[in-house]
């Protein structure tokens, strides 16, 4: 199986989620049976690495956050079985890439997978860009909730 994760820049969302992701399938003895990236709908981080913010607060729950940012690509839409958006901006942007309704059933919302977001009807992982640590806190509460949803009705039904 194949994760594609995207947020804006490929700095702070996306990198925390496949970060979250490589660590519960590094803990569930999976790691070899899912490959995981993440990309950025926007160019202005191409090639730099995740925001110092996000690394730290990642680091402090014993997660690592590596690689470097890259844009999403037509190709990516076609290459993944999930391709997993951070907010509805990114999900429309993702589906305006995808050539057919095959590729666009394979873009969604990552909290899709969170039952307490769908629940709530608050589906979108907030960008903590602009904000204080708290966000990036936030994000990774919301990311690990939703990783752990994807886990149980995506990958472990397919490697069982």
């Amino acid at each position: 199986m194949r994760l594609l994760f995207v947020c804006l820049g490929n700095i702070c969302r996306s990198p925390t989620a496949e970060a979250v992701m490589r660590h519960l399938l590094v803990e569930e003895g999976l790691a070899d049976a899912v490959e995981i990236d993440s990309a950025g709908t926007g160019d202005w981080h191409v090639g730099h690495a995740p925001d110092q913010r996000s690394t730290g607060a990642a680091s402090g729950r014993g997660i690592e956050l590596s690689g470097q940012a890259r844009q999403v690509t037509p190709g990516d839409i076609e290459a993944f079985d999930l391709i997993l958006a951070m907010d509805r901006s990114n999900h429309d942007d993702l589906l305006a890439l995808a050539p057919d309704e095959g590729a666009r059933e394979r873009v969604r919302l990552l909290r899709e997978y969170d039952r307490e977001a769908v629940a709530t009807g608050e589906l979108e992982v907030p960008d903590p860009y602009y904000g204080g640590d708290d966000g990036f806190e936030d994000v990774l509460d919301l990311v690990t909730r939703a990783c752990e949803g994807l886990l149980e009705a995506e990958i472990r039904p397919r490697v069982s």
